[in-house]
């Protein structure tokens, strides 16, 4: 009898002990630390032991097994695969990581399904992208990083980002992240929040966020405006970078709206004092002045006298000595004083002269006075020369100069009815 009973209970042992396959999911009692490599661990239910090599007792780097787990403790694995051909049952290879990343796979599948995003740290930056630790292997390809080509990706490196689930393949352990859809998402909401509080003509201040050969752009709080070359200053700029930078704060005008193409046009020069503000009290008659040359015509020179003020030195105000072209004697881009003979600062206009710094050759006063002598002594005639070249004044279109013909030669023709009289 009692044989029988010691036959069923072996029976019955043998029955409940659980066929261990791969793939499968088992708990594991740490036996023994095997040379602080490896765990020795007896599967539940099995009755056989397995082991869990250091690579796979974590899913991050480990370098002491030690350090994670201890004799004692009880483990979820999953069976990789079996070792040698003990047909007792023998050993099994098995994976705390391996089951962890199934777990995490699992879940991200999820947040993919439900459309959540989530948020992971750069580990490394690779040819063609990052690579993140989302508890699993990630990728963040170049072009879907930011909404804006960036040529140094190390600035990533170890910053924790919100991705977008681009594409997910657990079985191939691809996944494929964007955090250029979550800038753009943002962008989006706050660009729209921004449009509602814009109006034409305000003036608000923003941060310069790029530069380009044609303008700057302007971040205003989420939306970004362009200053136009030509409205970052009154005087001439030649590129962007020359006189701002990136991140610098500035104060801009409101020029435009346009919420169906989302462009919004900007000046920074317009929040800026008006260059002729004062004219007079900054160039009244007389007074001498150093400029720059800017532009030479036929009829004379366009002298910047301050920022985005310019004057007039006509042609017969350049030189005593008679001059074929400003050409001759003059430079663009050079250095001369001038002397204001009139202000017009509701017109923007000022006449200026060189020559009347300068003193009169000898010989140029010797003639002068003789050739006044000849006048006293001779009837006027009804015409005469003066010191201007009409043909080249008159082939000047006024938007061109700045001055009309009458404001050119009007001087010239008065004194000369003067002394016809």
């Amino acid at each position: 009898m009692s044989e029988k009973n010691d036959n069923a209970d072996l029976l019955n042992a043998l029955n409940s002990v659980e066929e261990v396959k791969i793939g499968d999911v088992v708990k594991g009692e740490v036996l023994a630390i095997d040379d602080d490599k490896q765990a020795i661990v007896g599967i539940e239910g099995a009755g056989i032991e397995g082991v869990v090599p250091q690579k796979e007792i974590s899913t991050k780097p480990v370098e002491d097994i030690r350090d994670v787990v201890k004799v004692g403790d009880k483990l979820d694995l999953v069976v990789i695969s079996k070792i040698g051909n003990d047909k007792e049952g023998g050993s099994y290879l098995l994976s705390v990581r391996r089951l962890a990343a199934r777990k995490i796979w699992d879940d991200i599948q999820k947040e993919y399904e439900a459309g959540h995003t989530l948020t992971a740290q750069v580990t490394q930056v690779v040819k063609g992208g990052l690579v993140v630790d989302a508890g699993v292997r990630g990728f963040v390809p170049a072009s879907m990083i930011t909404d804006h080509f960036v040529e140094d990706l190390n600035q990533f490196k170890d910053q924790s980002l919100e991705f977008k689930i681009i594409e997910i393949e657990p079985s191939e352990n691809r996944l494929i992240l964007s955090h250029r859809a979550i800038v753009e998402e943002q962008k989006a909401e706050g660009r729209e929040k921004v449009m509602e509080t814009l109006t034409v003509g305000d003036t608000v201040e923003g941060t310069v966020a790029r530069l380009t050969d044609f303008g700057a752009f302007v971040d205003l709080g989420g939306v970004d405006g362009l200053v136009h070359v030509s409205e970052i200053s009154y005087e001439r700029v030649g590129k962007p970078s020359d006189v701002l930078k990136v991140g610098e704060k500035v104060n801009v005008k409101i020029l435009s709206v346009d919420e169906d193409r989302n462009r919004i046009s900007l000046s920074i020069k317009q929040t800026l004092p008006e260059p002729w503000d004062g004219i007079e009290e900054k160039a009244p008659e007389g007074a001498v002045l150093e400029g720059t040359v800017k532009r030479l015509t036929s009829f004379g020179a366009f002298v910047e006298v301050f920022p985005g003020v310019e004057g007039l030195v006509h042609i017969s105000q350049i030189a005593h000595e008679h001059i074929a072209t400003p050409n001759d004697v003059l430079k663009t881009g050079e250095k001369v004083n001038v002397k204001v003979l009139e202000v017009h600062p509701e017109r923007h206009r000022l006449a200026l002269s060189i020559k009347a710094l300068i003193e009169k050759p000898a010989g140029l006063a010797e003639e002068d006075n003789n050739n006044e002598s000849k006048r006293s002594n001779n009837k006027p005639s009804k015409r005469r020369n003066n010191n201007v070249n009409e043909r080249s004044i008159a082939n000047a279109p006024e938007e061109d100069t700045g001055f009309t013909l009458g404001d050119l030669i009007g001087d010239q023709l008065k004194n000369s009815e003067d002394s016809e009289k």
